[in-house]
């Protein structure tokens, strides 16, 4: 499990390379979660996210930390 935590954001994100597409995505950004899902999905890798983050004022640093630590992820 590799997480981020900032003063805007909190995400937890498990990778699994050699999947078979299934995901449990869980963003408080509809859209950031059905992107995610379609990632995991055409991918072909097990994938478990959970976001939460400012998204009152705007989601962008939920869907910059998301991306982040996803690229952290799929790199190890």
């Amino acid at each position: 499990v590799l997480e981020r935590i900032t003063k805007e954001t909190r995400i937890e994100v498990e990778v699994d390379l050699d999947g078979t597409g299934r995901s449990e995505i869980h963003t408080p950004l509809p859209f950031l979660s059905h992107m995610v899902d379609q990632l995991a999905r055409h991918g072909m890798m097990d994938l478990v996210v959970r976001a939460a983050g400012d998204v009152e004022i705007d989601g962008h640093h939920t869907t910059e930390d998301l991306a982040i630590t996803l690229g952290r992820a799929v790199a190890e």
